[in-house]
């Protein structure tokens, strides 16, 4: 219960606040639509590797298609 209470708190202050691909935790990554736990799992482990400088970047992650990429770009924050 309280991990879900966090969850919902966490969306309802995105919808006020961007997100920092660079310093997002991963249940804030799965706030994004079409991101779950394994795709918030491979960002990032990409982003310990290389700081993410462009949403494009994580077109080179499997399952990382354009439609999800685009929802991303509405999600995060610049720089």
């Amino acid at each position: 219960m309280k991990k879900i209470l966090v969850t919902l708190l966490m969306g309802v202050s995105f919808m006020f606040a961007a997100l920092n691909l660079n310093t997002a935790t991963k249940d804030e990554l799965m706030t994004i639509k079409g991101i779950g736990e394994k795709k918030a799992e491979q960002i990032i482990t990409f982003r310990k590797s290389k700081k993410i400088e462009n949403v494009d970047e994580l077109s080179k992650l499997k399952g990382f298609g354009p439609k999800l990429i685009l929802n991303i770009k509405n999600e995060i924050k610049d720089k």
